[in-house]
């Protein structure tokens, strides 16, 4: 819930009103396999936008459905991607997904301290702690997401754990359910054999296929891939090498 806080506590900045990561920070991963406890809608029309767009939905029950998410990053980490889509797409909806409960909260205090210092903005971004694996069609209607992120997921190496990864055969057709046709898939890892697999399983997908390299180059959201995250700019740093695929919706080919 983003509801207006008083942020003049220890674990804000007092000169930015940002919250500091050190009070938020958790493990890096999460098993996505185990039980956890948290709201989860039954179903996307359950799903309250007036808690986290109280800006475009100032009234419980009185949207009228016009406007609706259009972007998801998956396992949101600390929000960078997020805070930057925000500006760039100021007329789109879009929501970061965590599992990790203090991550989360992290984001949700980020998001009040930016639109408190920054009047007008960040209105159209927000975070919810769930289980992305399980529970994507509780969230999204069929065809509602123009635009998915996957970025630096947990590789989870051991052959035994591969059924816990975020991208994968059975979890595509989820997806795919909530992109609608021309919507975009994004992903990158710095681990290559965890980037070998994403392709491989998006190359195996019928509703999925590679975005052309003319089209990665304009378009604006790629660089961010690599430079928005805290995982994304960790690499840079120690100069290490990420392995990006993007990936377009199509349309199913029904045989005549």
């Amino acid at each position: 819930m983003l509801e207006h806080e008083s942020i003049s506590n220890p674990t804000h900045s007092k000169t930015t009103g940002l919250p500091r990561k050190r009070f938020y920070r958790a493990r890096a991963h999460s098993n996505p396999l185990s039980d956890s406890h948290f709201p989860v809608p039954i179903s996307p029309s359950q799903f309250d936008l007036t808690l986290h767009y109280p800006h475009y939905f100032p009234c419980p029950d009185k949207s009228d459905g016009s406007k609706k998410i259009e972007f998801a990053d998956i396992g949101c980490g600390f929000g960078g991607l997020l805070i930057s889509l925000s500006t760039l797409f100021p007329d789109k909806l879009m929501i970061g997904m965590e599992l990790r409960d203090k991550v989360t909260e992290y984001v949700k205090e980020r998001i009040l301290a930016l639109r408190t210092s920054n009047p007008g903005q960040y209105e159209n971004v927000s975070v919810v702690r769930t289980n992305s694996m399980k529970y994507i069609p509780n969230y999204f209607e069929k065809g509602q997401l123009t635009k998915m992120f996957f970025l630096f997921p947990d590789p989870h190496f051991k052959e035994k754990n591969h059924r816990r990864r975020v991208i994968s055969p059975h979890l595509l057709d989820e997806y795919a359910y909530v992109l609608r046709v021309g919507g975009i898939i994004y992903t990158i890892t710095d681990v290559e054999e965890l980037g070998e697999w994403m392709k491989s399983c998006l190359d195996g997908h019928p509703l999925f296929e590679a975005v052309s390299e003319d089209e990665l180059v304009a378009d604006l959201v790629v660089k961010l891939l690599s430079t928005a995250t805290e995982e994304g700019q960790k690499v840079e740093r120690n100069d290490g090498q990420t392995f990006r695929a993007v990936y377009r919706r199509i349309g199913s080919c029904v045989p005549h």
